[in-house]
């Protein structure tokens, strides 16, 4: 399957790796800066360098390699736009996190990739996680029972260095702030798991990053359709570096806490049927490993365009992602719950937000 990848910044090494092991033909690279192109190209193996073609129009990319998949390592703010036209050109498209930055934008690509017969999906890495994938075929099968609440806490460190290397950081129109950029992995499993989203009633402030336009700290209490309900607490102001991001899920009849990068540190994985460990479960419901980072949705994504099957994070899953830190945003400017669906939403509803 003839690939390309749009963007070739700091990301862009993930993406280059998931390609390679995922046995693609690497055959464009497109950036606006040539050295962001020249350091991607240096990682690919030596003796398929030849075949791989660098451009920093994307369309004309387009129009001479005609790639059957590509991935858009971007700001959020310019997504809809590339991926639309990747779209129409019959490629399958993978964006990063998260899908955009409205929802006016994520239906747009949505219906972008159905009118055009091709796969739209979005990397939502963490679902792919063996212990994320038997917690939610433990929801899914009952031995949780009821779910009664979740956590989220995602405690992080970023300084001024973080925000000036990527002036796009940050900032409303491209970017948003730490529950949209590194918080929304964790809302996403929280949506996975316990399914569509009733209210939401949050807080958000920009506490001591004066030189960004959005939030540095937010929390949430989210209440589900199902009546299960969960807290979220995302933060980029630890001192003086990163907490380990952590979930913890509570129903009737199991307890799940989890951490660590691949959330595969156990705090306690116990359930009523006797299942008292990771491994259990893994035996349970023949986990494979598919790897980690974002090989594994890569393999997805490959495996839905050869099935004809939607992947598992589909656009859809990916703009219920973002609705969620949208309501959370809604919210917390209006200072009142905010119920769900949303009719609409944009982080551009937020400039000047924390600026008086």
């Amino acid at each position: 399957m003839r690939y390309a990848l749009i963007g070739c910044g700091m990301i862009a090494p993930n993406h280059i790796k998931a390609a390679l092991e995922t046995g693609l033909e690497i055959a464009a690279l497109c950036d606006l800066v040539d050295e962001n192109l020249q350091k991607t190209l240096a990682l690919i193996p030596e003796e398929k360098r030849a075949g791989v073609r660098l451009y920093a129009d994307h369309r004309r990319m387009l129009t001479e390699v005609r790639p059957e998949l590509v991935a858009l390592a971007l700001g959020s703010g310019v997504k809809r736009a590339i991926a639309c036209d990747c779209m129409a050109a019959g490629a399958h498209v993978i964006v990063e996190k998260p899908i955009a930055l409205s929802l006016e934008e994520a239906d747009a690509m949505i219906a972008c990739a159905a009118e055009n017969g091709v796969k739209l999906c979005v990397n939502h890495q963490l679902r792919f996680c063996p212990s994320v994938r038997a917690l939610k075929a433990a929801a899914e099968d009952g031995s949780f029972g009821r779910m009664l609440h979740a956590a989220a806490q995602i405690r992080r460190n970023r300084g001024k260095a973080y925000f000036d290397a990527g002036k796009w950081r940050g900032t409303w129109k491209n970017d948003g702030g730490t529950l949209m950029n590194q918080c929304i992995h964790y809302t996403d499993l929280l949506g996975w798991v316990l399914g569509d989203v009733d209210e939401v009633f949050a807080y958000t402030d920009r506490l001591s990053h004066p030189y960004i336009e959005a939030e540095d700290m937010g929390l949430a209490l989210v209440k589900f359709k199902s009546g299960a309900y969960a807290v979220v607490e995302g933060t980029v102001d630890v001192y003086p570096n990163n907490l380990s991001d952590s979930m913890a899920f509570f129903g009737e009849n199991g307890t799940v806490s989890v951490s660590g990068k691949y959330l595969d540190q156990t705090e306690r994985w116990q359930f009523g049927d006797g299942t008292a460990s990771l491994a259990d479960s893994l035996r349970k419901y023949a986990v494979e490993d598919m790897g980690t980072g974002h090989t594994p949705v890569y393999r997805d994504m490959i495996d839905a365009v050869q099935a004809g099957r939607e992947p598992v994070c589909s656009g859809a899953e990916g703009r219920k992602a973002l609705e969620l830190v949208l309501g959370i945003y809604a919210s917390a400017a209006a200072g009142k719950p905010v119920r769900f669906p949303l009719e609409r939403g944009s982080t551009m509803d937020y400039v000047g937000r924390f600026d008086v």
